[in-house]
């Protein structure tokens, strides 16, 4: 199972905002991907984890190019204008 750890970016860490752009993403990608063991595609799960800015989270999936693309965006400052 690929896997990658990353620095979550966004100023707010992974809450609302930053978690339903990744959840709705990995959602298209038809494949699954976790973040710290939990659920990739529920924003729900994904803000239960607390991650904040500068954190260090593990994005795991059963295809690389999708762990590639969710891991970008959990290294991006999704709450920005």
């Amino acid at each position: 199972m690929p896997s990658k750890s990353v620095v979550v970016g966004s100023a707010v860490g992974l809450h609302a905002r930053p978690a339903a752009i990744i959840a709705e993403k990995a959602g298209e990608l038809g494949s699954d991907v976790t973040i710290n063991g939990v659920d990739a595609s529920s924003s729900l799960l994904i803000m239960t984890l607390g991650a904040k800015n500068g954190d260090t989270v593990e994005v795991a999936g059963d295809d690389s190019s999708a762990v590639d693309t969710i891991a970008d965006l959990v290294e991006q400052d999704l709450d920005a204008e």
